[in-house]
């Protein structure tokens, strides 16, 4: 095999990725925006939980990931079968799977693209300097990461959907007048869901407000 390759599509993908999938002792890592950015990646976290071999998988996601109740119910049953779940505190501009500390697989840039389009491609590597090099930056983004636990706990704010709209458009930098424009409520409807925000975050200003954000890793699309 090439020490580097280009894997056109998600068949590419899955030829190459199918027999290492079938390894139990092999260690995964991958890195990823939530449970579909690799094609297969739910029926194959699904076949190591049935053959006991989720504890050599560490998996960090995305805040985004953590939209769905079913996707979080699932996060809770790959936890509960010995998976190794971190949820990292900004999104993750790529998808990582780094398998055994041999091979790296790789994203293209734009990594979200759904499969049916069939427009993804994927970089596969073998070249030891180049998957050591991303196995120590899997381990840093891993370290600062926060345990699954930790979003499910029940001390943490609350953000439902439309604090999340209004804390987008504080991270936006747009005028009051304008972000009350754009969620179609009244201004004084607006800067009274702010002032909540801030409470509910126990931050004294709209600043400090984003940086508590940051702090708990919640997310706010």
């Amino acid at each position: 095999m090439p020490q580097i390759m280009t894997l056109r599509g998600d068949l590419d993908l899955r030829t190459r990725i199918t027999p290492l999938a079938a390894l139990d002792d092999a260690e995964w890592v991958s890195v990823a925006r939530d449970l579909d950015t690799w094609p297969g990646a739910r029926e194959a976290a699904r076949l190591r939980t049935q053959r006991g071999a989720g504890g050599l998988a560490r998996k960090l996601y995305s805040p985004a990931v953590l939209a769905d109740e079913r996707d979080r119910e699932t996060l809770r049953e790959m936890v509960a079968h010995g998976f190794q779940v971190r949820i990292a505190a900004t999104p993750l501009p790529q998808g990582t799977v780094i398998i055994d500390r041999r091979t790296i697989i790789l994203s293209d840039a734009a990594p979200f693209i759904p499969a049916a389009h069939g427009h993804r491609t994927y970089t596969m590597s073998v070249v030891p300097a180049l998957v050591g090099a991303a196995y120590s930056l899997f381990e840093a983004a891993w370290e600062s990461a926060a345990d699954l636990a930790t979003y499910f706990d029940a001390a943490r704010p609350r953000i439902d959907a439309q604090a999340g709209l209004v804390l987008r458009a504080l991270g936006s930098g747009v005028t009051d007048e304008a972000a009350a424009r754009e969620l179609d409520m009244s201004l004084r409807t607006y800067r009274r869901r702010v002032a909540e925000l801030l409470v509910a975050l126990d931050a004294g200003s709209r600043f400090q407000a984003g940086l508590r954000v940051g702090e708990l890793g919640l997310t706010h699309r």
